[in-house]
């Protein structure tokens, strides 16, 4: 450890909130669980292998195995159906530490790529000491917001199966707006000017895309996958984060392609053939230009907020031959339309 800096145990002890006093045997016991279960609990949350004699998990990670298999105990889910709960959990948390401490680090003085002092470590940690309880309570509220959101589709999912849809797969608008020469502006950039644009680009998207009324599935760095429940604020979303980000002189060009069909909800993501319809027709977008569906144009054609343009129909793989529209805009329709539709 480097001279100057806070013991490591004595920082993960403050975040974890508690002592490290038990060792994976003693978890075990205490928690009444099997040691079988316990290790795919702790690989699915992401923890790294620990000895069974190494002192590492604390009273929480007791309560958490306890709780688990009772879950288990009760017949509320199944070991399987606990562990893709826990995995959620785990991949999901992951990210958002990593990025919380990245974001208190940028708060720091020092110079990009350069190691944090220890006087920088000792403020990371004085501001964790003093803060976490406050952070703690924001994550539970997130989550909730979150999950009454889900709640809300899925019984969408539910009318719509009772309505004559066997497989219960809404109708949804899905679209993917993609980086322009990503490749080549990585190239160019030093690595902290290109995550500052790759951060900005998501943040602009995510926005847009929640002011709007619509869901971002997923960033994928200099790509971005976004669902709504209607034609409407689809098209909405996709014009929108085209010209925001055309308006930005330092950042690359974005293209879109945006689909409406049946699609599969799993696992927080979203599948199916209308998905791979709106990746493929992302290709076939120019810099700054949406291009969507037949299906979505012929729900888009007649309302007065929208161009929706013909283009040449085109092979894409494992689709066959499809039939493409360029959507624009209407510059002579009421602005006030697309929010009134």
């Amino acid at each position: 450890m480097a001279a100057g800096l806070p013991d490591p145990k004595e920082i993960e002890e403050l975040l974890l909130g508690g002592e490290l006093c038990y060792t994976r045997v003693d978890a075990v016991r205490l928690a009444g669980v099997s040691r079988e279960f316990s290790g795919k609990v702790w690989r699915a949350f992401g923890y790294p292998s620990m000895p069974d004699d190494a002192v590492a998990y604390t009273a929480g990670d007791v309560a958490a195995l306890e709780r688990l298999g009772r879950l288990v105990a009760d017949g509320i889910l199944d070991e399987d159906g606990v562990i893709r709960l826990v995995r959620a959990f785990g991949q999901t948390m992951s990210r958002l530490a990593e990025w919380q401490v990245s974001l208190l680090r940028s708060m720091l003085p020092q110079e990009p790529g350069e190691a944090p002092s220890a006087e920088a470590v000792e403020t990371i940690v004085d501001i964790a000491q003093k803060h976490i309880g406050e952070f703690e309570p924001l994550v539970v509220h997130a989550w909730r917001r979150q999950l009454a959101a889900a709640g809300t589709r899925a019984l969408g999912t539910a009318a719509t199966r009772q309505n004559g849809d066997p497989a219960g797969r809404p109708m949804t608008t899905v679209g993917f707006a993609d980086m322009v020469s990503f490749t080549q502006v990585s190239r160019e950039l030093e690595e902290i000017e290109l995550a500052r644009v790759v951060e900005w680009f998501e943040e602009t998207a995510a926005d847009i895309v929640a002011s709007l009324g619509g869901r971002l599935v997923k960033t994928l760095g200099d790509e971005v996958l976004f669902s709504a429940e209607t034609p409407e604020v689809g098209a909405e979303i996709a014009l929108t984060v085209a010209a925001a980000i055309q308006d930005e002189t330092e950042v690359p060009d974005v293209r879109v392609g945006v689909a409406h069909g049946p699609v599969l909800p799993l696992m927080g993501d979203v599948f199916g053939t209308t998905v791979n319809l709106a990746a493929r027709l992302t290709s076939l977008a120019r810099p700054g230009s949406v291009v969507i569906d037949g299906e979505l144009a012929a729900r888009l054609e007649k309302r007065p907020a929208y161009e929706v343009t013909r283009i040449v129909r085109r092979p894409v793989r494992g689709l066959g031959i499809i039939q493409p529209y360029v959507l624009r805009r209407n510059p002579a329709a009421d602005p006030a339309g697309p929010a009134a539709t």
